[in-house]
């Protein structure tokens, strides 16, 4: 049981490791998040397909699934969430 979870660890930190390298442009969550987001959803994953009892092939698939989903949901949520000044808002130039 110990080394099943020991996977999910490595499998969640490699989603979100993976995840940081494939989307392009400024992140707006951090590294550590990332990874850690992956991690809790490969354990998740995992924690599921257990319930389920399904084999080790298909937990694996499930928690794979599932850190990317969660690392997706994230990033996206946070990126696009703010509005304000942030996105879109310019100076205005001052004639004088």
């Amino acid at each position: 049981m110990l080394t099943t979870i020991l996977w999910f660890i490595v499998v969640g930190a490699v989603i979100g490791a993976l995840a940081r390298l494939l989307v392009p442009g400024r992140n707006p969550i951090g590294v550590l998040l990332t990874v850690l987001v992956g991690v809790a959803g490969a354990i998740l994953g995992g924690i599921v397909a257990d319930a389920l009892g399904a084999g080790s092939f298909v937990a694996l698939v499930f928690a794979v699934v599932i850190a990317a989903l969660g690392v997706a949901a994230l990033t996206s949520a946070h990126g696009r969430g703010g509005g304000g000044r942030r996105h879109g808002w310019r100076t205005r130039r001052r004639s004088y």
